[in-house]
């Protein structure tokens, strides 16, 4: 089974039950009943999902656009060069989402990661419209060109193509179970370089119109993470073939590749950046990889870096710790969008 293609589910298959046999491979009629889903608490993720709704042009960038010019060059330089990474990784995303669930036979699924792919869309969106809020048409696609020509960016990229290349090409469950390995690491590790880049800006008081919008992807990026974390251990788990040593020793080879070029990246990248500590960075990119693992089923692979060290981060990005609050339940201010991103003293 682990090996064979799979076929796209049916648009709508009357006799076969509502309620889905399988999340990948199985039968369903494609009548999506809410109340009568394999997974019950999907419909909580759904919710939250839908609840993130927000447009990129609500952020005012008039702010931004007078304090791009003051920035140091090496900062103006690294913003380009972020909003290019951060592009190239949301603009697969979109439609890796959409074939997920193109192969899905629960209709639940198939819904959220409609919402999903809706919402990456919304974020390759903002990168363009904070470009084109500050910088000429050509300087917007020299950004864009980035994920194409940068050779460091697309050593940092290459196994993610590959491995989505290998999906569109083998749909398999053993591909499919790959893909949101890699999907995993985008939405909760890779992003992150980036995100920490323009918080660090913000904690200046500078281009905090931009630092704001990226609030909102990250919180949409963490509950992507947790989905896809969530959807992945219930396919492993229907999938028990493929629950062996061998492929928990590729996820972990994955894992440790991927921080490894996020590192690098990051060192590249944020090089020149006063104020960012390049130790302290990497130590937060194993963090990440922890807690992606975590939530994965999958034990840590770093062990020392169990604890955030960049704490001053969590004014800006929640992140999961498995306690009784909701994650929504407490207002975080980058997400309020009227709120005033500068007075971080207390925190």
């Amino acid at each position: 089974m682990s090996n064979a293609l799979l076929e796209k589910a049916k648009t709508l298959e009357p006799m076969n039950p509502n309620k889905s046999t399988a999340l990948f491979g199985g039968e369903s009629s494609g009548i999506l009943n809410w109340n009568d889903i394999a997974y019950p608490h999907w419909y909580k993720m759904y919710k939250r999902l839908i609840g993130n709704y927000w447009q990129a042009d609500e952020i005012n960038m008039n702010d931004d656009l007078r304090q791009f010019a003051t920035l140091t060059d090496a900062e103006r330089d690294t913003y380009l060069k972020v909003i290019g990474l951060l592009s190239t990784l949301d603009g697969p995303q979109t439609r890796t989402a959409l074939l997920l669930s193109l192969y899905a036979t629960d209709p639940s699924v198939q819904s959220i990661m409609a919402v999903i792919a809706q919402q990456e869309a919304v974020h390759n969106e903002s990168y363009s419209y904070v470009l084109s809020s500050i910088v000429s048409l050509d300087e917007q696609n020299e950004a864009f060109q980035l994920g194409r020509t940068d050779p460091i960016l697309l050593k940092r990229n290459e196994a993610i193509i590959r491995q989505y290349n290998a999906f569109v090409e083998e749909p398999t469950i053993e591909n499919t179970l790959k893909t949101m390995v890699y999907t995993s690491l985008l939405e909760g590790m890779f992003f992150y370089s980036g995100f920490a880049f323009f918080y660090h800006l913000a904690r200046q008081n500078k281009m905090v119109g931009t630092s704001t919008m990226i609030s909102y992807i990250n919180r949409d990026e963490l509950e992507h993470g947790r989905f896809i974390a969530e959807l992945f251990r219930a396919t492993l788990a229907e999938n028990p073939d493929l629950n062996t040593a061998e492929f928990t020793d590729w996820v972990y080879s994955r894992f440790s590749e991927s921080v490894d070029l996020e590192i690098e990246w990051s060192q590249y990248v944020l090089a020149d950046i006063d104020g960012i500590d390049l130790d302290e960075m990497a130590g937060y990119i194993k963090y990440r990889a922890n807690k992606m693992l975590r939530m994965m089923g999958l034990s840590e692979i770093y062990p020392e870096h169990t604890e955030n060290p960049m704490k001053w981060i969590r004014a800006y990005a929640d992140n999961f710790d498995g306690t009784k609050t909701d994650f929504f339940e407490q207002k975080s201010r980058q997400y309020t969008k009227t709120s005033d991103l500068n007075g971080f003293d207390d925190l």
